[in-house]
């Protein structure tokens, strides 16, 4: 199958995505009512055991959060699930796909490609960016791990997930529009910084393909699109390895992940590499 025959399975057929059901909000009222309580003026008759219970209560719920608030335990990653984890659209090696064809300049392969995966990025996440608010994704977030948008200064700006997504669109479809990066011209030469800009670009569109995975799988799932979402993960982690376009420190948040989909005994894998030591149980920032 050429790329144009995968182009078309990946970004065929996206339903557009039901309302929205509005958010359940959580009672935040029950520390500030416990510490109101101690702060009154002790009243007459007033037993040092009901002090005692008043106070432990009031440290107990503390020592969970600074906002009295206990961790919330780790939900379960639903798209590891054997089920949902098998769901492809196509059977396709992307193996072998994405190795780079006879008397094809790897500068051409490189930028059809990355051009190619911006576009069905883009269209995935269109379908679930409904749900993908200010309110319901206040930060970049992949499981445990934050991520900042840097703007042209290198200053880091920390914004919601669908403002982060909004940077890396507009930023990646300025460099694949601009004819001094991207020539399509034929006798135009790429810049020498062509490769890294690549990587740049593929180390964004991780971050938006994990967001998916971590924040909005239930709404992919919802929608029939998961099938969609693991060919295009596959192919894409494939086609990186392949030219060596993301760090595997970068991608270790989804180790998981790419092992059951890019193992040798899933559809269009290929054998998993180990790549990075996993994440970590504490709050990272990038």
């Amino acid at each position: 199958m050429g790329e144009e025959g995968a182009a078309s399975l990946l970004g065929s057929h996206f339903p557009s995505p039901p309302l929205r059901c509005p958010t359940m909000l959580g009672d935040h009222a029950g520390l500030s009512a416990d510490r109101a309580l101690l702060s009154q003026a002790p009243k007459t008759g007033l037993s040092c055991k009901m002090v005692l219970q008043a106070v432990g209560k009031v440290l107990r719920k503390s020592k969970a959060k600074p906002n009295g608030k206990k961790p919330a335990a780790e939900e379960k990653k639903v798209y590891l699930e054997p089920e949902y984890a098998k769901s492809r659209i196509t059977d396709c090696e992307f193996k072998e796909l994405v190795v780079l064809p006879r008397e094809i300049d790897l500068n051409e392969w490189l930028a059809s490609n990355t051009t190619t995966f911006f576009h069905h990025v883009n269209l995935q996440y269109s379908t679930i960016s409904e749900f993908c608010t200010g309110d319901a994704c206040q930060t970049m977030a992949v499981c445990n791990t934050q991520y900042y948008w840097y703007d042209e200064r290198g200053k880091k700006v920390k914004c919601t997930a669908p403002q982060y997504v909004d940077f890396v669109m507009s930023s990646v479809q300025k460099l694949v529009t601009d004819e001094d990066v991207f020539p399509t011209k034929y006798g135009r030469e790429f810049p020498s910084s062509f490769e890294s800009l690549v990587k740049k670009i593929c180390r964004y569109l991780f971050h938006v393909l994990a967001h998916i995975y971590s924040s909005h799988f239930k709404e992919t799932l919802a929608l029939e699109l998961h099938g969609h979402l693991n060919t295009l993960y596959v192919h894409f982690i494939l086609f990186a390895r392949e030219f060596n376009l993301l760090d595997p420190k970068e991608t270790a948040i989804m180790d998981d992940l790419t092992e059951v989909l890019c193992s040798g005994g899933g559809p269009g894998g290929g054998g998993a590499s180990g790549g990075g030591t996993g994440a970590q149980n504490h709050v990272k920032e990038r």
